[in-house]
């Protein structure tokens, strides 16, 4: 079971804790919502839970919690810029179907 980060995830993440001058990783998991059943939720961690479990890629901890690990296993988390956005970008093995906006998906 992992999660990983692409370089220029990383390298954004890294960028983003040292500006906020606190936190542990790169939190990664799943809500419900949207069309098709659930959506990612990322946040910056400051201190860990009981339920979670820790990932390091390239020098970055991502933290996911243990309910949405089975949606997001082996999910490599991207961050690209298309135009004037830049956004997180998500290759996520397990997604069988997603709406047509993108933003949510289904597992089965």
């Amino acid at each position: 079971m992992a999660i990983t980060l692409t370089p220029a995830a990383a390298k954004h993440v890294q960028s983003a804790l040292s500006k906020r001058g606190k936190g542990v990783g790169l939190r990664f998991g799943i809500k419900k919502s949207g069309c098709s059943g659930f959506a990612y939720k990322v946040d910056y961690v400051d201190e860990m839970s009981e339920e979670d479990l820790a990932f390091e890629s390239h020098g970055v901890k991502v933290v996911v919690d243990k309910k949405s690990l089975p949606f997001v296993d082996g999910t490599e988390v991207d961050y690209a810029r298309e135009g004037i956005n830049a956004t997180f970008k998500f290759n996520n093995p397990q997604v069988k179907e997603q709406c047509g906006c993108g933003e949510s998906f289904t597992v089965e």
